[in-house]
């Protein structure tokens, strides 16, 4: 129903009222349901440890179609268990969604990492407004996550500058000193690589960027470094075998490929 609604709209002109960014939205298009389905699939799979949650970037990393970011994956987290749960395009509404839709009930997890947010800033400086905002989004994402998997802990990654559009640094600044707020060092931690990954004007190095906006191999070894050591407390070393499910992908992708064979 969702599909032919966004269909009406785009053949009427109709463009719906933005959603909170703290309230739960569905994705209307065809490929976030079939993407969906496959996430769905992966939490019914069971013996996961470590859950990724967030968007294009945090996707990427663990995603069938970005093989050399799948094969750095593997590389550091074989042995944690760990499974991405991020669908491209994301706002944390959309990510509210999926988390109250099955995509971690029953799972469990141990450590859970969220990045999320810089799809609801925009194109426009945003201001204390948003930063707001987007920070009542990740604190109902949050809440989700506590109530289906209350013996986690939430690792919270401090959302990465855009220079594809500095002039929503000072928001991005205003989320991250929020999210560094909402931590308490125990069960909700949060983690900023952004030194690592950013030069004196506070943009990212062009080494660790793809696009301005996604990660390069580079920046996700950043990440990664910010993370073992937590994941390292909290889980213990990897060890030599893992129980994750298999990495998904992108449904269209695998569409498209399969049509190039026939």
């Amino acid at each position: 129903m969702s599909v032919f609604i966004s269909w009406a709209n785009r053949l009427l002109g109709y463009t719906p009222p933005t959603t909170p960014a703290d309230q739960p939205r569905v994705r209307a298009d065809r490929n976030s349901h079939l993407a969906h389905q496959q996430l769905l699939a992966k939490a019914e799979a069971g013996g996961i440890d470590l859950y990724f949650e967030g968007d294009s970037i945090t996707r990427r990393w663990g995603a069938l179609d970005y093989p050399e970011l799948l094969a750095h994956w593997n590389d550091t987290f074989h042995g944690w268990n760990a499974a991405n749960f991020a669908w491209g395009g994301d706002r944390t509404e959309n990510i509210l969604w999926r988390l109250e839709n099955g995509e971690l009930d029953g799972v469990h997890p141990k450590v859970i990492v969220l990045l999320a947010g810089t799809n609801n800033l925009g194109r426009d400086p945003g201001g204390e407004e948003v930063a707001a905002e987007v920070t009542r989004g990740l604190e109902a994402i949050v809440a989700a996550c506590r109530e289906k998997a209350p013996e986690a802990t939430i690792v919270l990654t401090a959302i990465f500058p855009r220079n594809d559009n500095p002039a929503v640094l000072p928001t991005i600044a205003s989320i991250n000193a929020n999210l560094a707020a909402m931590a308490d060092g125990d069960s909700i931690r949060f983690l900023d690589v952004n030194p690592g990954l950013t030069g004196a004007d506070g943009l990212l190095l062009e080494e660790m960027t793809v696009d301005g906006l996604h990660l390069g191999l580079k920046g996700y070894q950043v990440w990664a470094e910010g993370l073992k050591p937590i994941l390292t407390e909290l889980l213990g070393p990897p060890a030599a075998t893992d129980h994750a499910p298999p990495p998904t992908g992108d449904p269209s992708a695998a569409e498209r490929s399969a049509a190039q064979g026939r």
